[in-house]
């Protein structure tokens, strides 16, 4: 590696460069082409380095630049000696505060602009214009001819201002490009943001649709197969010289395995076309004569007027009476009647009772309450049947009654608010 390709030489070799032409412009002048017979150090060469100094420092270390010039000037203000070529290089470090100076060097050498400039009047004055003669002869006739100091401090304040001013404006152009790049960042990050929640949100929504399907099919698959099996074991009782009712209950097992197998289609197709038919009214007085014809003693009620709903709600009670109805075939005393109850008023209120036997633990609910006997065995059928109801602004009660003259029973009661279709 050589030794420009280092970084640290990278960063500051152009700096240093410029300070070093700095340094061999200004002691050519002090040598007068490099003639050093009979010259001896004096506060001008200290002024001189001081300046090429400077001027390796202005981008880098603008606050230094600023302190070296301050020192330097000073120096020669106390030496009376008179102004130097190699001072013009406080435009530079004007201009480099301005541009790449912090908020407290900005402000620094703002104000140093007119004391700078009030320096120069002194030592102009002090030791009269042998520099400004040399480059350009009018401006000593000029000021021999009377210029004010006045007029020198004008123009001092403007060779120090408008470096600054322009290294002021370079430094807010550079700020406006900053701004941008910033902004143009944030908005990938913003849309980065964006896609991840939207994202998030269709992982968020698919498994919705999984958890729906999932309690849809369960719903679905163990009603079917609660009454499949009530058939096949009533079927163990019957006499074998009635071929005609064996045939019969057969048959119901039949039907509803392939009712089975068309609501699974249903519900994985998407359509969630309800076997039951196309309002809710019908939809459950088929569930409920699909289990009688199946030979199940279901006594149904209906109380208040019933009325069409919107099809979430629609589902949700055929699903919730599917799944009560299912819970009391399964659990529910063989040979004991099933009472179903609809209540159309300020609300739809389901409530599905069965009689259980004295000793059996009954369908399991995570609810109890006075007249309840705590259950706590997990239940997918009744912690989905709960998820449904309260989706749509409902409430779900389960309640074991223990009665010596009635027997124990299971009453699983759905309030389901009653929201009318819209056309």
């Amino acid at each position: 590696m050589s030794v420009l390709e280092a970084p640290w030489k990278r960063e500051w070799w152009p700096d240093a460069l410029v300070g070093a032409v700095v340094a061999f412009l200004g002691i050519a002048d002090l040598t007068a082409g490099f003639s050093w017979w009979g010259r001896s150090p004096g506060a001008e060469w200290f002024v001189t380095l001081g300046f090429a100094l400077a001027a390796g420092l202005f981008r880098r270390a603008p606050g230094g630049a600023l302190l070296v010039v301050w020192v330097s000037s000073t120096l020669l203000v106390l030496s009376s000696d008179q102004l130097l070529p190699v001072q013009a290089v406080v435009a530079l470090v004007a201009y480099g505060t301005a541009r790449y100076g912090n908020t407290t060097i900005v402000w620094l050498s703002g104000l140093s602009i007119p004391f700078g400039a009030l320096a120069a009047i002194y030592v102009i004055n002090a030791n009269g214009t042998i520099v400004l003669g040399r480059f350009y002869s009018p401006v000593r006739s000029v000021y021999d001819g009377g210029v004010g100091p006045v007029t020198f401090l004008t123009i001092g304040t403007m060779v120090l201002a408008v470096p600054w001013l322009v290294g002021l404006v370079v430094r807010s152009q550079a700020q406006t490009e900053v701004s941008r790049q910033d902004r143009d960042v944030a908005q990938e990050l913003r849309l980065e943001a964006e896609a991840g929640r939207a994202q998030a949100q269709e992982i968020a929504d698919l498994r919705a649709e999984q958890t729906r399907l999932a309690h849809d099919v369960h719903d679905v698959v163990g009603h079917s197969l609660a009454v499949i099996l009530a058939q096949a074991e009533s079927a163990q009782f019957l006499p074998d010289d009635d071929p005609e009712r064996i045939r019969k209950t057969l048959e119901n097992v039949a039907t509803s395995a392939r009712q089975s197998l068309q609501d699974v289609r249903s519900v994985l197709s998407g359509s969630d076309a309800l076997s039951a038919g196309s309002s809710t009214t019908a939809g459950m007085d088929s569930l409920v004569d699909g289990l009688r014809t199946a030979g199940n003693d279901i006594r149904s009620a209906v109380f208040g007027d019933p009325r069409p709903l919107p099809p979430e709600l629609d589902v949700v009670a055929f699903r919730v009476l599917q799944e009560m109805l299912t819970n009391a075939l399964r659990h529910g005393s063989r040979g004991t009647a099933v009472h179903v109850e609809r209540h159309w008023e300020g609300e739809l209120r389901i409530e599905v009772r069965n009689t259980i036997d004295a000793d059996a633990d009954g369908p399991p609910s995570d609810i109890a309450t006075d007249d309840t006997q705590p259950v706590t065995a997990p239940s997918t059928g009744l912690e989905g049947m709960r998820r449904r109801v309260e989706a749509v602004g409902g409430r779900l009660d389960v309640r074991r009654r223990d009665d010596p003259e009635s027997g124990s029973s299971f009453t699983a009661t759905a309030w389901i608010p009653l929201r009318t279709v819209t056309t």
